[in-house]
């Protein structure tokens, strides 16, 4: 086609119906936020629904914002998990705070690329700030410097990744991992991805020994030391144990200091998952959560989990950077740059070579809260947490099935498997509220993890009223049957 004769123009499309789009897109925003509370928290959709309400060829002439935006309520709204709803409860409660919002639509504007301090100078070096100011806020030492990734998957696998480089002699680099017996430590009560970064960097499932756990869900320390030993005289090569601060299933806090110790006499590396529970340290109760921790050799945490920052946002600290940066550093003609060795070119320290501006929206937000602030509704939701925690353990019926260390609470009706899958599922389908579920010591258990901003006592007290008549229900059913 001759474009030129068309007469359409070309490039992007107007700022006019851009602006237009864009401040009926804001004041959607403020509505949404504003009456959240009165969305099901879960669609009532088929698998197949949203996609067979879509066309499904492109189309082949441009149309206006306006009627693209009103597709988006019409179709796409309908098929939504709401997230930012108060009372949704399910796997770690999660906020796209307004400072954060803001922070996305600059992000998006602005649409940087990270990777080299060239492409963007303010964009590495305010991420340096950023991440410098979580490392203040939660209690880690000087030592760390931060990098911010994806998520917790990712920053893990990269730790991991480091702490394969930092075998002496080996050059996994370079030669690879085909002549070599690796073994890595994690509890059995750690995060699937620590698992899946085993199986990216090579090591194997079969190498990624899983340590059993205490009364109270904590990685056993005698148990690990004498697997590294075992391991050792089999002639395996242990390189690293992650520990976890705040468990997936049940927030359970590793005794880090005791492992810590085990990994300096192992000359072992030690990563800390704190994606979840490293922000409870902002808190003074809570600082104890991070204890050892400044032996550790890196430690994640995740702003976008507790700390009200719009997902994905997971800040990676590492003391030892040289490392980090020996293992992931490559850089073409193309990339080279007159600067480069008196600054930090972010894209040296992972795998992905283009980054987002992801330090903008951390910023805004620790700003726009302050760590005061922060303190005041994390302690906010830990409280929630007791009181929900106190009301069903006065309840005979139920029983709390873990320690509520931080803002979660796991837990069951007593009676079988099959009742308290009944009770989640319909619990989430009443759209009031959405819990999720877990297995406890080979138990269904439900959990509920409060951490959104605009979350109530009340809406704590009306799901665990709704999750006691959904059961109640359940139960006449089954009373109506026998007789």
């Amino acid at each position: 086609m001759d474009f030129e004769m068309t007469g359409e123009p070309l490039g992007d499309i107007g700022t006019e119906e851009f602006r237009a789009a864009a401040h009926r897109a804001v004041e959607w925003v403020g509505d949404y936020l504003d009456t959240i509370r009165e969305r099901p928290v879960v669609p009532a959709v088929a698998p197949g629904d949203i996609r067979r309400s879509l066309p499904s060829v492109p189309p082949e002439q441009g149309e206006r914002l306006e009627a693209i935006f009103e597709d988006f309520e019409r179709l796409i709204l309908p098929g939504i998990t709401h997230w930012n709803h108060p009372r949704f409860f399910g796997y770690f409660g999660i906020t796209g705070s307004t400072p954060g919002i803001l922070a996305e639509l600059l992000i998006a504007a602005l649409n940087v690329n990270a990777m080299l301090w060239r492409t963007s100078p303010a964009a590495t070096e305010l991420e340096e700030v950023a991440c410098d100011w979580l490392r203040q806020a939660i209690g880690l030492s000087k030592d760390f410097s931060g990098v911010i990734n994806d998520t917790a998957s990712s920053s893990t696998l990269y730790a991991l990744a480091a702490a394969r480089e930092a075998i002496p002699h080996l050059e996994i680099r370079k030669h690879g991992m085909s002549r070599q017996r690796l073994r890595m430590y994690i509890s059995e009560e750690a995060h699937s991805s620590v698992e899946k970064a085993g199986i990216v960097l090579g090591v194997g499932q079969d190498n990624v020994v899983k340590i059993p756990t205490d009364g109270v869900f904590r990685m056993d320390v005698d148990a690990l030391q004498k697997a590294i030993r075992r391991d050792r005289k089999a002639g395996y090569h242990p390189f690293a144990v992650v520990a976890t601060v705040g468990t997936t299933s049940v927030t359970a806090v590793d005794p880090v200091p005791a492992i810590a110790g085990v990994c300096a006499e192992e000359k072992l590396w030690l990563h800390v998952d704190a994606a979840y529970g490293g922000a409870a340290a902002v808190l003074e109760s809570h600082r104890w959560v991070l204890s050892g921790c400044d032996s550790a050799d890196s430690l994640v945490v995740n702003p976008h989990k507790w700390l009200f920052t719009p997902i994905d946002c997971s800040v990676l600290y590492c003391r030892h950077e040289h490392l980090l940066k020996r293992a992931f550093s490559l850089t073409p003609a193309y990339l080279k740059t007159d600067e480069a060795p008196c600054v930090r070119n972010l894209m040296d320290y992972g795998a992905s070579l283009g980054r987002r501006f992801r330090g903008l929206k951390l910023w805004f937000v620790l700003r726009a809260f302050g760590i005061d602030g922060a303190r005041q509704r994390i302690a906010a939701h830990i409280d929630m947490a007791q009181q929900l925690r106190g009301w069903i353990e006065a309840d005979p019926d139920y029983e709390v099935l873990a320690p509520t260390t931080f803002s979660t609470v796991v837990f069951r009706r007593r009676s079988s498997d099959e009742d308290n899958e009944r009770i989640h599922d319909e619990v989430n389908r009443s759209g009031r509220a959405l819990i999720s579920h877990t297995e406890v010591r080979g138990v269904h258990a439900l959990r509920i993890a409060i951490g959104n901003l605009r979350t109530t006592l009340e809406d704590v007290r009306e799901t665990w009223e709704l999750i006691r008549s959904k059961a109640a229900d359940a139960q006449d059913q089954a009373n109506s049957v026998v007789r």
